[in-house]
């Protein structure tokens, strides 16, 4: 398990992916992460880890921090009767981060790819994203396809979902 954000950064490089860095104080919230949001044209990520009513299934669900999720619309999209918050002890243990850090780039953890990949179908039209690196005191710029790559080199498969 990677379980610093250097470490990360060495595993991003080792595979050579391109990123630019922005170190900040540590942000729990969008609103927080907006004071120090870099001036790139980048969409900010606002990632929830959620779960099925038994914790079974583990989702990500990533959208833009100005959208609102509804769970129960949401929830049919993914094909399960309830979506709630998963805990943050399975935080930790299947994507390595904690609550204020969830992130996209937490699936490098999850290498028995048990969280499923579900993007805003609104968002994922943008060329550029913003992401913590497992730590909420940095952000990485990515290209889409650097994105795409990733999920492809941890084995997550991109399902897309149609929020508000």
């Amino acid at each position: 398990m990677i379980r610093s954000e250097q470490e990360f950064l060495s595993f991003l490089d080792a595979n050579g992916f391109k990123y630019q860095r922005i170190k900040h104080p540590a942000v729990f919230t969008c609103a927080e992460a907006e004071l120090h949001r870099p001036a790139v044209p980048a969409v900010s990520t606002k990632n929830l880890f959620l779960c099925d009513k038994k914790a079974r299934r583990f989702f990500l669900a990533v959208t833009a921090c100005e959208k609102t999720v509804k769970l129960d619309a949401l929830a049919k999209q993914l094909g399960v009767a309830n979506l709630r918050f998963a805990s943050e002890a399975n935080l930790l243990r299947l994507l390595g981060v904690t609550r204020g850090a969830v992130t996209m780039m937490g699936l490098a953890n999850d290498t028995e790819h048990a969280v499923e990949l579900w993007i805003d179908a609104g968002i994922w039209q943008g060329e550029m994203f913003l992401s913590h690196p497992l730590v909420n005191t940095a952000t990485l710029i990515l290209k889409k396809f650097e994105l795409e790559r990733f999920f492809a080199l941890t084995g997550h498969t991109l399902h897309l979902f149609t929020g508000e």
